[in-house]
């Protein structure tokens, strides 16, 4: 993946051989601190093998500031574009995004007890204003897709998928020293306001800024202009609405912030799994009556430099070949690491006579940080997820139509009610 997002963003870890024991009692070490909702997915203890990983709550960059106050804030942005593939079979999904619909199914399944204001879209749109609605929404809802770190300790988001802490009063008491560190602020609701919109500022520019130190590698980017760039069932555009406003400003993201590398990764998915779910078939049809072919078309790996040459290929005109469709199904998966994956931002004080050019450097009004910006969760989604993915795009898209989008439409109220017996009464005329 370090082709996709830089290797100096990226941290990849060094796989050690360790004694059988010693991986034993490291699982069993681990599994207690693991969140209770994580706690039935199996580890594998007999490999004898484990991944080292870098401390990500910690700057990568500079020794000097390990004796400091070390802030990290993890965000997991999600799905940054609406579906532009013509394989698309309901307009919803031209139209609603698949985070903001997936909400309505997540909190009527009882995962989480609101759903969030946040749209990916926002966040991805490059415009500052919607950015800072987009973070201002995950500080009020964080559910799993923001958490904040001091000195790699969380003090801010959910532990687990019910317990949420949104104390904003709490959070402006941890970061009050990393703001203002002379105390020139009294403590308050407009302390805690100003501490908040500080912090958003900070984040925000810090996603914006460049990564041209990192090699992006060769890949040709999908142009970001394919498809809409808005979600109708974002807050901040039902608000503009609301204000008599229909349409949304879209500055987009700089080319070399590690958002829009992001974004180019997720929007390898050109198909949509609508598109990409008979590929798929295709291949296993395939492989059915050629197993021995599956080492050879690299389905589980090695992911080197010929893996990813094959890659390269954007077009999405079908020549029935399992080549085509194997390009597609790779790409697809990619597409879904970086929509899952996670930004970690490691910000730490810096007096301004250690600051040079050499060291990225974002400011506060009061403040002036060094950091550092790291992707993790870079492992490639499995390929046996895809039929999940399949059935899971289908009850999320069913669920909105009938239980969200049905409401503000009596017509569409009517024709989804389920359950419901339909009789046909013929009348002579």
């Amino acid at each position: 993946m370090k082709q996709f997002f830089g290797e100096n963003y990226v941290h990849h870890g060094e796989i050690i051989q360790l004694p059988l024991d010693f991986v034993r009692q490291l699982c069993l070490k681990i599994q207690p601190e693991r969140p209770e909702s994580r706690c039935d997915k199996d580890m594998d203890t007999l490999s004898g093998y484990a991944m080292c990983l870098p401390n990500l709550t910690r700057l990568q960059t500079y020794r000097f500031v390990e004796h400091r106050p070390i802030l990290c804030i993890e965000i997991k942005p999600k799905c940054g574009f609406i579906p532009f593939s013509s394989h698309v079979s309901q307009e919803i999904k031209h139209k609603v995004c698949r985070y903001c619909m997936h909400q309505h199914l997540k909190v009527a399944n009882g995962k989480w007890k609101r759903p969030s204001k946040y749209c990916p879209l926002d966040l991805f749109s490059g415009n500052k204003q919607r950015m800072h609605f987009a973070l201002k929404s995950l500080l009020q809802e964080a559910q799993n897709n923001l958490k904040i770190f001091k000195n790699g300790e969380l003090i801010y988001g959910c532990k687990d998928d019910q317990e949420c802490v949104s104390d904003w009063n709490e959070l402006a008491r941890h970061l009050k020293p990393f703001f203002f560190p002379s105390n020139g602020l009294v403590s308050g609701p407009h302390c805690t306001r100003t501490i908040v919109k500080e912090l958003i500022h900070v984040i925000t520019m810090t996603l914006l800024s460049s990564t041209d130190a990192c090699r992006a590698g060769d890949m040709k980017t999908v142009p970001v202009s394919q498809g809409r760039s808005y979600c109708e069932a974002s807050a901040f555009n039902k608000e503009l609405v609301r204000n008599g406003k229909h349409k949304l400003e879209s500055s987009g993201l700089p080319k070399d912030c590690l958002l829009y590398k992001t974004l180019q990764a997720q929007m390898l998915d050109m198909l949509d799994i609508e598109g990409l779910y008979p590929l798929y078939t295709r291949v296993e049809q395939y492989l059915e009556e050629f197993p021995e072919e599956r080492s050879t078309l690299q389905i589980d790996g090695p992911y080197n430099e010929a893996f990813y040459e094959k890659l390269l290929d954007l077009s999405t005109e079908d020549d029935g070949t399992i080549a085509f469709a194997l390009t597609k199904v790779q790409q697809y998966r990619i597409a879904m690491t970086a929509k899952d994956c996670s930004i970690m931002i490691s910000l730490s004080p810096c007096l301004q006579d250690e600051c040079s050019e050499q060291r990225p450097v974002v400011l506060a009004s009061k403040s002036r940080f060094t950091f550092s910006v790291s992707v993790l969760d870079l492992d490639l989604k499995p390929y046996e997820s895809i039929p999940h993915q399949y059935k899971l795009d289908g009850k999320i898209v069913n669920y909105y139509l009938k239980n969200v989008q049905a409401k503000d439409d009596p017509v569409m109220s009517s024709l989804f009610k389920e359950n419901e017996d339909c009789t046909l009464v013929l009348h002579k005329v």
